[in-house]
Parts: structure tokens; sequence; C-alpha cells
């Protein structure tokens, strides 16, 4: 095609592009096209960034066709009205600066590029850096996370971003987050979402991506001390303590609970029956010196249970929660007696407290309203002349008992108490006890031990008074 004939084409649609509806659409194309080459440097460096993939191959793209598709609806839009009026000419203005329509559409998407330019310039790095932040990970489906974004505000990772543990970084990653994040975007809109959502999260990387970039796997963290409290129902709310001795361990040794699953040329495998990997009938061990044992479960016929999925163990089959706590009631309620966030001196505080937080709400707004309400209501009822003397200390404890519940149940989400289970010990959950029953044994006889002291020595054992603490000067 020569130039005139070019030219001679071109004038009809430069003069009826000029209507509003293509005039939008070329607004839109030319934002979309400003943003890309503002995110090109990063797109040229490799996408590790999960939102900025989201921006550049999703949004961007549908933004720019939505654009493109305007422009030719607008220009038949507008032949369609002139032809009805009879104003089409049928000898178009000559694509030249003297033609008014081609100066009006080229001082328009100057001005709009120039625009454009501005704005990208000042929004496009906010904009990215907002989309990576924790914030709009738990709030901008807050139906949905909120419960796993109130446990990360409480949890000993709340200042770690989610696309820290979440997205890995390469093309494998960001594909598999798209996949997964289109999915979760049309079960959100259709409300067809998991109450609760189901756990644990099997695309999540490898412990040694997340985990090792922070906690090294040759630290040796030798004995650590815990001390924890327990109060009683009665009246005064007797406080006993258990001190325990845990023989964490690590390093290049097999020794302590770390060396002995995760040290030096050790590995462990294990198959499971459920999807919350609870249920563990086989566990194979491959000790530094190259050794391998497997042992199954008593109630399993079989030396491998067949068609089970297999996994090798790594920090998060015992740390399973470590960015998203939950705790179990009487826990949660004896710590924050403890810690004095409910005052222990009130009688039957840990009685009452139990009680309330263990009720059944229809809505997380109404157990705000009534845990507290009805733990003034208690002492009103039995105890008014403490409530009199003592009210703010029976409010403030209202208002700790309420937050425990609030982080912890989500009617809406149908969270209980219970539903995210912790492995880390045997307390909340089996935990350890998923292999360490004393019910695995290998062909020869040989057992994963339950012996208690293989992991902690218990100094005291629910004791008013632990000699072990006067001893250490950690009475007070």
């Amino acid at each position: 095609m020569t130039v005139p004939e070019l030219r001679r084409w071109a004038a009809p649609v430069v003069y009826l592009s000029n209507n509003w509806i293509s005039l939008a659409g070329v607004v839109i194309v030319t934002t979309s096209t400003v943003f890309w080459l503002f995110l090109l440097p990063a797109t040229l460096r490799g996408v590790e960034n999960p939102y900025s993939g989201i921006l550049l191959y999703l949004a961007l793209p549908a933004l720019f066709f939505s654009g493109l598709i305007l422009i030719p609806l607008g220009i038949a839009w507008r032949r369609r009205r002139e032809r009805t009026a009879g104003n089409l000419p049928t000898d178009f203005p000559p694509l030249d600066f003297r033609n008014l329509e081609l100066r009006r559409l080229a001082a328009f998407v100057v001005l709009t590029t120039f625009v454009n330019v501005v704005i990208a310039g000042q929004l496009a790095y906010s904009a990215v850096n907002y989309m990576d932040s924790t914030g709009f990970c738990g709030q901008a489906c807050h139906s949905v996370m909120n419960p796993e974004f109130t446990a990360h505000q409480a949890a000993p990772h709340s200042n770690v971003d989610c696309v820290k543990c979440h997205i890995g970084p390469g093309a494998g990653s960001f594909v598999r987050a798209k996949m997964a994040g289109v999915r979760q975007l049309f079960a959100l809109a259709s409300n067809t979402y998991s109450r609760p959502i189901p756990t644990p999260v099997h695309n999540l990387r490898a412990a040694r991506e997340t985990c090792g970039e922070c906690h090294a796997s040759t630290a040796d963290f030798g004995d650590r001390l815990r001390v924890v409290a327990k109060f009683g129902a009665e009246e005064n709310n007797p406080a006993t303590k258990t001190v325990l001795l845990l023989h964490v361990g690590g390093g290049k040794r097999a020794q302590g609970i770390h060396g002995a699953h995760l040290g030096a040329g050790v590995r462990i495998r294990y198959a499971h029956s459920d999807d919350q990997r609870q249920n563990i009938p086989w566990v194979e061990h491959r000790d530094a010196a190259g050794k391998v044992t497997a042992f199954t479960a008593s109630d399993v016929k079989a030396a491998m249970p067949g068609n089970l999925p297999i996994r090798e163990m790594d920090c998060l089959d015992c740390h399973n929660r470590p960015s998203h706590t939950y705790e179990m009631p009487e826990a949660a309620v004896d710590r924050a007696l403890a810690s004095g966030a409910i005052a222990a001196s009130l009688p039957f505080a840990k009685q009452q407290s139990m009680e309330l937080v263990k009720r059944a709400y229809a809505s997380s707004a109404e157990a705000a309203k009534r845990i507290p309400a009805d733990f003034e209501a208690y002492y009103q009822q039995k105890y008014p002349a403490i409530l009199a003397s003592r009210r703010p200390d029976i409010v403030s404890s209202a208002a700790a008992l309420a937050a425990i519940y609030g982080r912890n149940v989500f009617p809406e989400m149908k969270i209980a108490w219970g539903t995210y289970p912790n492995h880390l010990g045997h307390t909340d959950s089996p935990g350890c006890f998923r292999c360490h029953d004393d019910g695995h044994v290998a062909p020869g006889g040989a057992k994963i031990t339950q012996d208690c002291t293989t992991c902690h020595n218990v100094l005291a054992m629910e004791e008013a008074a632990p000699k072990i603490l006067s001893d250490i000067g950690l009475d007070k």
C-alpha cells in the first residue's frame, strides 16, 4: 500500500475517532502502555513479586485490550450517528496538520501521555509495594483471610510479609501462584470458598527456602527451659507451674530434637493417610551413616501402605503453625492469668473465663459483645461488692477474655477451638505422638520411642512453688 493510499484509508478513521467512546479507549490504551513501560525493567529482570505479576500479566493486558475494543466501537457509533443524521462526509479531510480533527487527536494523545507518565511515576512503585504488604494479603479478602491475618499479627513471625513464605522466586512459583490466585478469585466472587480454609497448604515452598533463609539448620540450640503456668477452677484460682528442660539440640551432631530429625545426613520420610497429616502409618528413617529403617504402625499389616502420599519431613511437620498460631482455650486463659491480663485475684476467674470462651456464638460480633457483658454480669450477681470496688480489673479482664476468643474462633468461617491443630509438642494435638506412639515398629522389633526423656526432662510437675525455679533464681 502506497503512502497516499494509506492516508486515504486512515483519514476516515482519524475523523470518526473523535468521539468520547474512542477517546476513552485511547486514554485506557495510553495509560496501560505507560504503566507497562514503567514496569518493563522489572519484567526484564524476572518477576519475583507475585502481585507485580498480577499487574504485569493480568491487569494491564486486560486494560489494554479493553481500550483497543472501545476505539473501533466509538468509530462505528459515530459513523452510524452521522450517517443517520446525513452529516457523514464523502470526502474526509487530509491527514496533515491543517486538519482540525487530526490536531485535536494528536493534542489529546500527547496530553494524556504526559499526564499518565506523571501519574504512573508516582503510583506504580507505591502500588506494587502495597500489593506486597501483609495488610493487602490479609485485608483485601477480609472475610476469607481475616482469621489468618489476625493469627499472623499475634505470631512470632508477624514482621515477615506473607509473600516471603507463600510465594517463591522464579517462573515455576509465579505460574503456580497465578493459577491459584485466579481459582481463589473465582471462589471469592461466587462465594464458593471452603469454610474453614483447608490446611496444610500443599503447594507451600520447602522449609529450606523459607525457614532456612533466617534459621540456620546447622545451629545448635542446646537445652531450653520452659515454665508452663496452670490455674485451677477453684474460687482462688490456685496456680501451679510445670518446669521442662527441652532438649532442642541441633547442629552437625544428631543430638536433641532438631539433631535427631534434621541433623547432618539424617533424612526422614513418612506416609500420611489424611490431608492434615495427622495419621502417619509409615515412617522411614535414614541415619547419618546411611542406614535405612522403616517403621510401620502396628495396626497396618502391609510393610508399606499403598497409594498413600509420601512426604520428606522438614521444619513445618512440627512447626506447622509458625506464622498463624491458634491457641487452645485453657492454655490461652492460663497465659492471660499468668501475665495479669485476666486478674487471677478475682474469684472463680478461671472457671468463668473457660465457660464464656467455650460457649457457642453466632458471630464474632456477638461474642465481642456478650463475653464482656456476661463476665461483668457474673460478678454483679455473685460478688456485687467486688464489682463495686474492682470494676476496672473486671472490665480489663473481660476485654482480655474477649480478645482471646476473637483471635482464635471465627464462627463466620467455621473456625472453632482446635480447627487448626498445632503439632509442636503433644498438648494441643497428637503432635509428636503421631510417630512417637510406641506403636511404630520396624521389622527387627525396634520402635520409635515414646520415652519422655528423649525430648525433655520434667523438673517440676504442676507444683505451686517449684524448688528448681527458686534454685536458679526464677521464682519471682
